[in-house]
């Protein structure tokens, strides 16, 4: 484990206004999260396309300020560590457009993720009275934390990250676990809490309708 940047949390709510990253090669360490309940995740890709576009990176927060940034080793992708966390039962994993991300990890790894949260689902279904859904909106909005989207489009296969790419990984995970306090308020406030764990559900199997190729074809509607 290599730590790029060092600072204290702000007790405040769980707000991280600095980052604490940490690169990894390969696979997590053993025992990283270990009594953890929930973790933030995401992922980078060659691009946007499954079935064409490698997967490369993951990210990980257990929401304490710290973010850890895992560089991939491809194509093999031993990483039986960070197998082992998606799947595991006890540990919800939060996403901001998880379909995406569990897709990919079932392309990738070979894993169904689950139990999962989505930010973004969560999103739609409690702030009704927009349509800015994406990380960035959402995070300046509930949290007011403006977050740079400037690398989102990078060659995340280099084979050295910059620190840039480094802190963007890092700030894409680092305030899902304080979005997911505040939509969830709101969900219970709307009474949609139900209606939104019903979609976290779901979102796995969606995600596998995108592997088997239905990405693109909404299967519920009359046409």
């Amino acid at each position: 484990m290599r730590p790029l940047a060092g600072r204290r949390p702000d007790p405040d709510d769980g707000v991280f206004s600095d980052l604490a990253n940490h690169l990894h090669e390969g696979d997590l360490p053993d025992g990283l999260f270990a009594g953890v309940t929930s973790v933030a995740v995401d992922s980078e890709t060659m691009g946007l396309r499954l079935g064409r576009d490698p997967l490369c990176v993951v990210q990980i927060s257990a929401g304490d300020g710290d973010a850890h940034v895992l560089r991939l080793k491809r194509p093999g992708y031993d990483a039986p560590n960070l197998k082992a966390l998606l799947t595991n039962p006890d540990v919800l994993k939060i996403f901001h457009f998880g379909r995406f991300d569990i897709a990919m990890f079932q392309l990738a790894l070979g894993v169904t993720t689950n139990p999962v949260y989505c930010t973004k689902i969560a999103s739609k279904i409690a702030r009704t009275y927009t349509d800015r859904h994406g990380l960035k909106d959402v995070t300046k909005e509930l949290l007011g934390i403006d977050i740079s989207k400037a690398q989102q489009s990078s060659d995340w296969g280099a084979d050295k990250l910059s620190p840039d790419q480094l802190a963007y990984a890092a700030s894409d995970v680092l305030n899902l676990h304080a979005l997911k306090n505040r939509l969830d308020a709101m969900l219970v406030r709307e009474g949609r809490m139900d209606l939104a764990k019903a979609c976290f559900d779901f979102l796995p199997h969606r995600a596998a309708l995108d592997v088997a190729g239905w990405e693109d074809q909404d299967i519920f509607a009359h046409t």
